[in-house]
């Protein structure tokens, strides 16, 4: 909690000049500290909570503490980009190192993911803490009900491209390393594309693994206020709304009271809908598949997105994080039989309407926001008007809250859904999600959905590694004689609706989207305008319903003008035409 009567600049990091003033913290949190001599303190308690370490030393730090251990085991999960393993530390009551014998403990598994973003480090901090506790301390009865998969670092490589100058608006730890990859990717961004080596090692670790929840530990951008760790997950309009009724009344209790008694401020995920004026509200973020909540909400598994405020120092954040990270893993085990069920009620609840997209609305409940006062001012840099934070807390009563929760698009649940052969890189993505599927044996002729699309527009930039598109579609029934090795995905399993938010094309999140089916949008083979002549007078003469079509089109009076639109209308209707050419080879059950 805040002790100083007032608020103060700070003066610990390189960037504080640059940031608002806040009052000073002190909590009951900090008795978790060791002192910095004491031979089990970490490379953080060490340098008094200013600093995170690289890599090598955090790895060596929880080399020495493995070595020797009752319960922890070390596991790579595969190597990044730039050939450095990511490991995973677990933890059990069993000192069990496989996923088959932790499963046989019949405990639920706590995922704890650190460095994402890797500049936002306070996980990995945290979590070091809290292994030496479960190991040294007096703490290692949170393993008789619940497990922990504890990843220190998820972006080694980014975690390593370390500069005191990464993130300005954050404070501390003194180094800190980058937000995108060694290929410039944002890791949580990936989840639903699974382009980067890190992120497929991650699902793979995911389904082996079989967590019970997820937790991904980031520090916000943004405003100023006084909560210094929020948390959010999904939300109960999406496809997981058991489990969203275990976060808000089981978890996010639990959690918020553990952090109020360690001197912590919690609050729900902030996000402003203006950052220069508070009061005109704040966003509900409905996350999609991209993302990491967005993805534990597709595949039901229970995900919890921390992000502590940047403004709060560095010590401040580690240590809110360990207490919200102990307190984790007792509600899991203390509330396991809830946690189960929501899961398993969520996996086999087969909506036969799935939401693609959303839109937003005015919620109906509004927020008394703890904010910090400010004031605007005109820059004489830049012309305009900048926030100026004043550090002093201020409550803004029911502020407006604005959501995507007004569903937009939706479509009904497909019961099968069939990818041709050739699309090896969309299927062996599905498989890496851990989507069940088989392959036809022989040529099968079915009569099926197959969508076609229209006036693709295709972004202007690359976006995360990919040229994304949109289209216009609609829905053809056809019958069709599937190949020897078509690819067979029943919905009518427990990751269905994740298959159905890949699959379908108006899902901003699904394959096409995302461009892993952009070469169906090129035209490959052409007729020559003086060829389609003779055959258009021919086609005119010879079909009377085809002249009435031609003579209606050419009332539009820009493709009256345009000889080679008309010529295009006959070869579009002819037998030379591509037939594959902007259909979707994936085809849906009727």
């Amino acid at each position: 909690m805040p002790v100083s009567a007032e608020a103060v600049k700070h003066t610990t990091f390189v960037n504080d000049p640059l940031l608002p003033p806040s009052e000073i913290w002190r909590g009951a949190s900090e008795a978790l500290m060791l002192a910095p001599e004491h031979p089990w303190a970490t490379p953080f308690e060490q340098s008094g909570g200013i600093q995170s370490p690289d890599y090598e030393s955090t790895i060596a730090w929880l080399d020495k503490l493995v070595e020797h251990s009752k319960y922890l085991a070390k596991v790579s999960l595969g190597k990044s980009p730039q050939g450095r393993d990511i490991w995973m530390i677990v933890a059990s009551s069993e000192g069990h190192a496989t996923p088959d014998r932790l499963a046989a403990s019949d405990k639920p598994s706590v995922l704890i993911q650190a460095g994402i973003h890797s500049g936002e480090i306070d996980g990995k901090d945290a979590g070091m803490m809290l292994l030496r506790d479960l190991e040294h301390g007096n703490k290692s009865e949170l393993l008789e009900s619940a497990n922990l998969l504890f990843v220190p670092i998820f972006s080694v490589d980014a975690h390593e491209r370390t500069s005191q100058y990464n993130r300005v608006n954050q404070r501390g730890p003194d180094t800190m390393g980058w937000r995108t990859n060694a290929r410039n990717l944002n890791l949580n961004r990936d989840y639903a594309k699974a382009d980067t080596q890190e992120m497929q090692l991650m699902l793979t670790a995911i389904n082996s693994w079989n967590p019970s929840l997820y937790v991904d530990v980031h520090v916000t951008d943004g405003i100023d206020y006084q909560y210094d760790v929020t948390f959010g997950y999904n939300l109960s309009q999406g496809l997981s709304p058991s489990s969203f009724n275990w976060l808000d009344k089981a978890y996010r209790p639990a959690i918020e009271s553990a952090l109020t008694e360690a001197g912590h401020t919690p609050g729900p995920l902030v996000f402003a809908l203006d950052n220069t004026d508070i009061r005109k509200g704040l966003s509900l973020w409905n996350p999609s598949p991209r993302f990491s909540n967005g993805y534990g909400d597709a595949r039901h598994l229970p995900t919890v997105l921390i992000e502590n405020h940047s403004l709060k120092p560095f010590k401040q954040r580690v240590l809110g994080t360990y207490v919200m990270l102990e307190q984790t893993l007792k509600t899991v085990g203390e509330k396991a039989t809830g946690l189960k069920t929501a899961i398993v009620e969520d996996s086999f609840r087969h909506p036969q309407q799935i939401t693609l997209s959303w839109k937003e609305e005015v919620q109906k409940e509004g927020w008394d926001f703890k904010g910090i006062g400010y004031s605007l001012e005109k820059s004489p840099v830049s012309g305009a008007e900048i926030v100026r934070w004043n550090g002093e807390p201020v409550t803004y009563e029911q502020l407006p809250v604005i959501g995507n929760t007004a569903p937009d698009i939706s479509v009904s649940r497909p019961e099968t859904y069939y990818i041709l052969p050739q699309w090896q890189e969309v299927i062996n993505k599905l498989a890496l999600h851990g989507i069940r599927f088989e392959r036809l044996q022989k040529a099968t002729t079915l009569t099926l959905g197959r969508y076609r699309f229209d006036n693709p527009e295709f972004a202007a930039q690359d976006y995360e590694g990919r040229q994304r598109v949109t289209t216009d579609i609609s829905l053809e029934t056809v019958e069709t004689t599937l190949p020897v090795g078509t690819v067979k995905i029943s919905t009518e399993q427990a990751l269905g609706d994740l298959a159905i938010l890949l699959l379908e094309p108006q899902s901003p999140d699904s394959l096409l989207q995302w461009g892993l089916f952009n070469p169906i949008f090129t035209r490959t083979e052409y007729m020559e305008l003086y060829a389609v002549e003779p055959m258009a007078a021919d086609m005119l003469t010879k079909d009377p319903a085809l002249k009435k079509a031609f003579d209606e089109a050419l009332k539009d009076e820009a493709f009256a003008k345009d000889p080679a639109a008309r010529l295009r209308w006959f070869y579009e209707r002819s037998p030379y035409y591509d037939s594959e050419y902007r259909k979707y080879p994936v085809y849906r059950s009727l």
